[in-house]
C-alpha cells in the first residue's frame, strides 16, 4: 500500500521539475543549496515531511490512517546523523504502535 490515490503524484513532480537544468550532486541534501529554487512548496509539501519531530510523528499517523504502510527514510541531506537519531530515539517509538514493518 501507500500509492497516490489520486495517481497523479509522478505526474505533479515530473511536471514541478521539467525543465530544470540543475545536474550533479555536490549541493544536493545541504541546506541553502541552488536546487531548492526549482521545486515548489506543494511538491516537498506532498512527497517529503519536514520539520520538528512532532511533525514527522503527526504526518506518518495521518499517513498510516490513510493505509499507508511503508515508510522510508532517505538520509540525503547535511543532517543525516541527527535525523537517523532523531528517528531511532523519537519517532519509531512514537509510531512503533502504528507502524510495523512487515517481513
Amino acid at each position: 500500500g501507500g500509492g497516490s490515490s489520486d495517481g497523479d503524484g509522478a505526474a505533479a513532480a515530473a511536471g514541478a521539475l521539467r525543465g530544470s537544468k540543475v545536474r550533479g550532486g555536490n549541493e544536493h541534501g545541504q541546506a541553502g543549496n541552488s536546487h531548492t529554487t526549482f521545486v515548489p512548496d506543494e511538491i516537498v509539501d506532498r512527497f517529503c515531511i519536514v520539520g520538528p519531530v512532532e511533525t514527522h510523528i503527526e504526518r506518518m499517523r495521518q499517513l498510516k490512517d490513510l493505509g499507508v504502510d511503508q515508510f522510508a527514510i532517505y538520509l540525503q541531506h547535511d543532517d543525516k546523523d541527527h535525523t537517523l537519531a532523531a528517528y531511532g530515539e523519537k519517532v519509531m517509538p512514537a509510531i512503533a504502535e502504528h507502524v510495523r514493518a512487515k517481513s
